[in-house]
């Protein structure tokens, strides 16, 4: 089999400041932003790297099935930061940290070893996703 990974999902809650963390932030491309019923679904990913896999950031109450009740849970957990999780990877972890810092990113977590073998830091998106970044070996 040839399979890929395309798109990961990303929620948000607010469609404007997740734009900017993904585009100004971290420098992401938007390659695609589509609006429907009040509602936006905003695909990024690596700015030139058209074949690498995108980021979907969508609003989660528009999963079909989802209860007022589970819509409520899944925005408490989105402000704690324990609802979505991406790991992203750069040739230098320490610099990527320096410049995502000076941007105005809020910080996890700054650059450290890990006792499982590699170099990461993390940082929040706007919605409270977590954002671990990795040192590629």
């Amino acid at each position: 089999m040839d399979i890929a990974i395309h798109a990961s999902f990303l929620p948000h809650d607010n469609a404007e400041a997740s734009l900017g963390f993904y585009r100004d932030i971290l420098g992401f491309e938007v390659r695609n932003d589509v609006a429907y019923g009040g509602m936006r679904w905003i695909t990024v990913g690596p700015a030139g790297q058209p074949a690498a896999p995108s980021i979907v950031l969508y609003p989660p109450k528009a999963s079909p099935g989802i209860t007022e009740d589970e819509q409520r849970t899944i925005a408490e957990m989105m402000a704690k930061g324990t609802y979505g999780i991406i790991v992203l990877s750069t040739a230098d972890v320490d610099g990527s940290f320096d410049q995502l810092q000076a941007r105005g990113a809020e910080v996890v977590q700054e650059p450290t070893d890990q006792p499982y073998g590699v170099r990461d830091c993390a940082v929040r998106d706007p919605a409270g996703n977590l954002i671990r970044l990795q040192q590629r070996a």
